[in-house]
């Protein structure tokens, strides 16, 4: 890819760039939690966007995304934003670099990502990761990585009209191969956790059902949550009981209640995840899994039907835990399964669900890799 993105730049625009990259990311468990200030477990994957970059001298950026054999040219100020959806990622990050005293000049970029658009492993995190990484290091910005992070969410925000958490862009930003990470969205604090299922593997189905986030069904979702924190007299639903949560069941709706009962268990899922893979258990890993699967699917309401026919065959087929992974509505389901089981597993429900649905899922075997950087 880097190769591909390298030889496009040089035919439309010359020679000297410099290329940049950041991976999309898994989520072992954790989902919705993030905007909730609770507790996520995500990880960098060996996908993800590569950008070749290099400035103008101009006051105009010229972007080529090669994946859609498309272009665009747009300004550096609020007014000269440009119309094109994907653009709007890049632009963002311009102006929240901008925003943040990082003296952003135009610029010519050719990008291309082999993260799966729609399939939950957060493409438009990397993307925004890739260029706010890049323009911190070619205009000599003094930004940490987390500012990196939120320089992403904020575009998201501001610019693409998603009011997500933070785990996709501090996933991308501090990925390290090997490692998955829990984040504690309150705090920001962040500790690693070596990750080498010795005997398992990690796929992800795609069920090519393509999600899409912009607008009311993620953002009621968490509407829901924050009503529900208000009556509890909490900025977060982050360290709420089940208790607390039945003691106020009569001042909220039954539909609220039933997504703060999700989130508040997932809160608890997440660490006895964390317990567990100290342990070297994965049995407890995988049960965590299947109940955050059902949870997202019933309380949370963020599946679908061929998301919840994947779950259901995986554990049919004696997979150790499968779930949805990303914000729901499509997308993958995550599987951790033992190598003596997977070929006959990827075998079944391959066939199973063309049966039912016309075609196959894609699948990607997982490995955990490095965050963004300089290549």
């Amino acid at each position: 890819m880097k190769q591909k993105v390298a030889q496009k730049f040089a035919e439309i625009f010359g020679e000297g760039a410099r290329m940049f990259a950041s991976p999309g990311r898994i989520n072992l468990i954790g989902e919705h939690t993030d905007y909730n200030g609770g507790f996520v477990f995500p990880g960098a994957v060996d996908k993800g966007i590569v950008a070749a970059i290099r400035p103008n001298g101009t006051g105009k950026i010229n972007a080529f995304a090669l994946d859609l054999d498309d272009s665009d040219t747009f300004g550096l100020s609020e007014h000269e934003a440009p119309s094109k959806g994907w653009a709007r990622y890049i632009f963002g990050v311009v102006r929240e670099m901008s925003k943040r005293g990082v003296k952003v000049g135009g610029f010519d970029t050719v990008f291309s990502g082999d993260v799966p658009l729609g399939a939950g492993m957060s493409s438009s995190a990397a993307l925004e990761s890739t260029y706010a990484f890049a323009i911190n290091t070619l205009y000599g910005g003094n930004i940490d990585k987390f500012e990196l992070a939120r320089v992403g969410q904020a575009t998201e925000h501001n610019y693409c009209g998603v009011n997500c958490g933070i785990m996709d862009q501090f996933a991308s930003v501090f990925g390290k191969a090997g490692h998955l990470m829990r984040l504690d969205c309150r705090s920001m604090e962040f500790e690693y956790f070596p990750f080498n299922p010795k005997g398992y593997k990690l796929v992800l189905l795609d069920s090519r059902v393509k999600h899409e986030l912009v607008g009311s069904p993620y953002n009621d979702r968490r509407a829901s949550c924050e009503r529900v924190a208000k009556v509890l007299g909490q900025e977060f639903l982050r360290g709420a009981t089940m208790e607390q949560l039945e003691a106020i069941k009569d001042k909220i709706s039954d539909e609220d209640y039933r997504r703060a009962r999700y989130v508040i268990g997932e809160e608890r899922r997440v660490l006895d995840v964390c317990d567990a893979l100290e342990k070297g258990d994965y049995e407890t890993v995988g049960k965590r899994m299947y109940e955050t699967h059902w949870g997202m699917s019933k309380d949370y309401e963020v599946s679908c039907e061929e998301l919840d026919f994947l779950a259901t065959v995986a554990e049919e087929c004696g997979v150790t835990g499968s779930r949805i992974m990303g914000g729901g509505f499509g997308g993958c389901t995550i599987n951790l399964v033992k190598e003596e089981l997977f070929d006959n597993f990827i075998a079944t429900a391959r066939r199973r669900f063309c049966e039912k649905y016309g075609h196959e899922p894609e699948v990607y075997n997982v490995v955990i890799s490095d965050g963004s950087r300089e290549i």
